[in-house]
């Protein structure tokens, strides 16, 4: 175990700070060796607003997922979310010297790079670029430009900005409980990994992952990242609804909500009765399941109707044949599903963090609340962008095959060495009848 590749992925949510210990099996697939989880008490919507609260459920749930692997945590992969989250497409070019030449993976990264550079508004940071289609002398469309020949090549870029303040924040928070970030990852992104197939990013598909404090987006066209956005609303504002609408305590809204809730009013029994035990004393209080399922569906229509929006607003909508995927673990409501497909009009399926799974110590990591905490652990041994990975084996092929260039012919270093050495005794043998 000393030899392989150990990644931890750190998710710091709104509800849980969860910290998971994985590896990757001979068949590719992901091992899960522990988890921990810890109350998070010092974040509210994505963003930390207590450094010692956080730090402590930090430290609690690495601790945890420590003991359990039986493995030294130092660094790890973590999650950023929030409202303060931007994306924008941005386009950027290179003039290249030469025609005749093709393009490089140099080339690629260079451009990569330069976009890195760009004007953002101040107390923002860029924390991904994200490539779309390449366009190489003028022809459009082109998804991978390596190996094609051409003197200017231009790309729009994907590009995901945050709160300088509170990535600050976070990198203050993971320091101060003795570990390392060795990336820092957007949460639709990491859940994307784990919950999405192939197939779908290929086909289209909007991942719509519902957290405690935000639901993210990510539209996928062309197995290649369109669009991400961040709703400030999660599954804690419906505990809020609840709690509010039913005069009852936060933690028996939140109990109210995951054993009774429905998405979908019409499904719950007028006839369902909940008794929940009044304070000091007090009678007990019955709750209408009808009129608990009146406010869930309620909110959770403005939701979806936020995610509809930003579906629109990407230009997709009509180009995702591999529909909505919904995660987190909002997601668990019952029938939240039929509720999505019927304000949509679009398929709809649960994303189970399933996909990449190997044999684990724990079932519990494919609910789909454990999502974000999976795909951060996988970020660790695969890219975002699948074209990263091929450059990244061209790189490492193309180094083999100067090794071997260089190792091929040992009979000429054998004979340029004596060739060398007559040179070197001709210089010294004329040195010495100069000095007579």
């Amino acid at each position: 175990m000393e030899h392989e590749k150990i990644v931890v992925g750190l998710d710091i949510g709104t509800t849980k700070i969860c910290a998971i210990v994985g590896r990757q099996n001979e068949f590719g697939k992901l091992e899960v060796l522990g988890m921990g989880k810890a109350e998070s008490e010092g974040v509210i919507k994505g963003i930390v607003t207590n450094i010692d609260k956080t730090v402590f459920a930090i430290e609690k749930a690495v601790k945890e997922a420590s003991d359990m692997s039986g493995i030294d945590i130092g660094v790890v992969n973590v999650g950023i979310a929030g409202q303060h989250i931007r994306s924008s497409i941005h386009h950027g070019s290179i003039t290249r010297i030469s025609k005749e030449d093709e393009v490089s993976i140099e080339d690629v990264n260079r451009l990569t790079e330069d976009m890195y550079r760009i004007v953002i508004p101040p107390g923002s940071e860029i924390i991904h670029v994200m490539p779309q289609d390449y366009t190489v002398d003028y022809e459009e469309g082109i998804k991978d430009p390596v190996g094609m020949s051409g003197v200017k090549l231009e790309a729009d870029f994907h590009i995901i900005t945050a709160q300088t303040s509170a990535i600050n924040n976070i990198n203050k928070c993971v320091r101060r409980a003795g570990l390392e970030i060795q990336d820092l990852i957007l949460e639709p992104l990491a859940s994307s990994i784990a919950v999405l197939s192939e197939e779908e990013k290929e086909a289209g598909v909007c991942l719509i992952d519902i957290g405690g404090g935000t639901t993210d987006i990510a539209i996928f066209h062309d197995s290649i990242i369109r669009h991400t956005a961040v709703i400030p609303f999660g599954g804690n504002i419906l505990t809020t609804d609840i709690q509010h609408g039913l005069m009852v305590m936060a933690k028996q809204a939140e109990q109210l909500k995951t054993r009774f809730g429905k998405a979908i009013a019409e499904e719950a029994s007028p006839n369902e009765i909940v008794s929940i035990p009044g304070i000091r004393n007090r009678t007990a209080k019955e709750i209408s399941v009808k009129n608990l399922s009146n406010i869930i569906q309620a909110r959770m229509e403005e939701v979806i109707e936020m995610a509809h929006a930003e579906i629109i607003s990407s230009g997709y909508e009509n180009r995702l044949a591999g529909g909505i995927v919904i995660t987190g673990g909002g997601s668990q409501l019952n029938s939240l599903k039929q509720l999505v497909e019927y304000m949509t009009g679009m398929d709809a399926r649960i994303g189970y963090p399933n996909e990449h799974l190997g044999k684990s110590k724990l079932e519990v990591v494919k609910s789909p609340m454990y999502a974000t905490a999976v795909g951060l652990v996988l970020s660790g041994f695969r890219s975002l962008d699948e074209r990263e990975e091929r450059y990244k084996e061209a790189k490492e092929n193309q180094k083999v095959v100067k090794v071997k260039k260089e190792k091929q012919n040992p009979a000429s270093d054998f004979f340029s060495n004596i060739l060398n050495k007559t040179k070197g005794l001709l210089i010294d043998d004329l040195s010495d009848k100069n000095e007579y």
